[in-house]
C-alpha cells in the first residue's frame, strides 16, 4: 500500500491461481441475459468499436464472430459466491472504497481499446491469456468517433502477457489496453473514487432534512422603489447571512458518509429468502451457526454511526456496537450478545440483507 497504491503499477505473477474456477462461460452468458445484471457487448471491426447494452439473449452470442469481441458483466460478486470470496483477498483496502467485481469474457483479439480509469483496479487473469500494454502518459485526449472512451493516442511503456492467476494493479489515470490472446476471462476488482461535486451534492441533500433555522425576512420602513424588478440589496444581505448560519458538526459528516457510501447502486435488488424462516427458526439458526452479510450488502461504521445499505442501525450498547463493527469488518460473525438486536436481524433477513450461517 505504501509503495504502489495510487503511485505505480504492480504485476504479480501467480497471485490467485484459483481465479480459473470462479465462473464458467455458460453461467456467465446466462447472467448476461438477466435484466437485473448490468452487461455490455463490445465488438471491434478494424479500428472501429460498437457497443450494445444487455440483457442479451443466448442467440446473440451464437451470432458473434470467432474473434474481436468482449462481453463485460458488472457486479459478479453479487451473484456468484466464488466471485464474492475473491474480495476477501482485498480487505486491506476499506470496504467504503470497494466498487465491485467485473468480468470480461473475450474472444481472441477482443478488448475495449486503450483507455484510462479514474479509479484503482486489480486485473486478475482467469482462464486463457491476455496481452496487456500499459503506462502513464500525458495525452489523455479521446477519439470522438468511438462509442467508448478510447484514447486518441496510446504510448505504453510496459508490455506483458498475463497467464491464469496473474494479476496487474493499476492506479488511476494509467493508460492501458488488454487484448485477448486466447478465449479468456479477466476479473476487474475496482475501487470507487467519489467525485468532489458528487459528494458535495449528496451532503447538501442530506442537510435539507436537518436544517432548522428560525426567523423570517422583514423590512419595516422600506422606502418606495423605482426599480421593482431588481432584487433589493438588504434582501441579498439577509439571504447571505442566513446561508452562513448553516452549520454542521464532524458527527454530521460521519453519519452522512456511512449512509451515503453504504447505499447500494440503483440497479441492486435484494431477494427475499425462499422459503422464509420464521422468526424463531431464523434466530435459532443464527445462535447456532452465526450469520453473514448478503453479497450485495454494505455495512459501514464511523464513530458511533453504523449503516447497513444506507439505513442507520441503532446499537443499544457498547457490546452491540462492537459486534456490528466485527460483522462489518469480516462480513460474518457469531450470534450477537443478548436479544436486543433480534428484531433488526430478522427484519434485515426478511429483506435479503442478512443470511444465517457463514459463507
Amino acid at each position: 500500500m505504501q509503495r504502489y497504491w495510487h503511485r505505480g503499477s504492480l504485476l504479480l505473477r501467480s497471485a490467485l491461481p484459483d481465479a480459473q474456477s470462479v465462473i464458467d462461460e455458460p453461467a456467465l452468458l446466462r447472467l448476461a441475459g438477466r435484466d437485473d445484471v448490468e452487461s455490455r457487448l463490445i465488438v471491434r471491426e478494424g479500428l472501429h468499436y460498437t457497443l450494445e447494452q444487455g440483457p442479451f439473449a443466448l442467440a446473440r452470442f451464437r451470432r458473434l464472430p470467432a474473434r474481436d469481441w468482449t462481453l463485460l458483466v458488472q457486479g459478479l460478486d453479487h451473484h456468484v459466491p466464488a466471485a464474492a470470496r475473491l474480495l476477501e483477498h482485498f480487505r486491506f483496502v476499506p470496504q467504503a472504497r470497494l466498487d465491485d467485481v467485473m468480468v470480461s469474457l473475450a474472444a481472441p483479439g477482443g478488448g475495449v481499446g486503450p483507455h484510462v480509469d479514474s479509479y484503482d483496479v486489480f486485473l486478475l487473469q482467469g482462464p486463457g491469456r491476455r496481452h496487456w500494454r500499459y503506462g502513464p502518459q500525458k495525452d489523455l485526449s479521446l477519439d470522438p468517433a468511438q462509442p467508448l472512451k478510447i484514447l486518441r493516442h496510446f504510448s505504453p511503456r510496459n508490455d506483458e502477457i498475463l497467464e491464469p492467476g496473474d494479476m496487474l494493479y493499476l492506479p488511476p489515470q494509467v493508460a492501458h489496453d488488454g487484448v485477448a490472446i486466447d478465449r479468456c476471462m479477466t476479473f476487474s476488482i475496482g475501487f470507487r473514487a467519489p467525485q468532489a461535486g458528487e459528494i458535495a451534492r449528496g451532503f447538501l441533500e442530506y442537510l435539507t432534512d436537518r436544517i432548522d433555522l428560525p426567523g423570517r425576512f422583514a423590512d419595516p420602513g422600506r422606502p418606495s422603489t423605482r426599480h421593482a424588478g431588481q432584487v433589493p440589496q438588504d434582501l441579498l444581505d439577509w439571504i447571505q447571512s442566513t446561508v452562513q448560519r448553516v452549520r454542521w458538526q464532524p458527527s454530521d459528516i460521519a453519519r452522512f458518509a456511512t449512509e451515503y457510501l453504504s447505499t447500494p447502486k440503483p440497479q441492486v435488488i435484494f431477494d427475499r429468502p425462499e422459503p422464509e424462516l420464521t422468526r424463531k427458526a431464523f434466530l435459532a439458526r443464527v445462535r447456532r451457526f452465526g450469520l453473514r452479510l448478503d453479497a450485495r450488502s454494505i455495512l459501514l461504521y464511523q464513530g458511533g454511526h453504523i449503516c447497513l445499505n444506507g439505513t442507520p442501525v441503532e446499537a443499544t450498547d457498547t457490546a452491540h456496537s462492537r459486534w456490528l463493527r466485527q460483522l462489518a469488518d469480516a462480513r460474518h460473525a457469531d450470534a450477537p450478545p443478548g436479544t436486543a438486536l433480534d428484531d433488526w436481524l430478522h427484519s434485515s433477513y426478511r429483506c435479503g440483507e442478512l443470511l444465517p450461517g457463514k459463507a
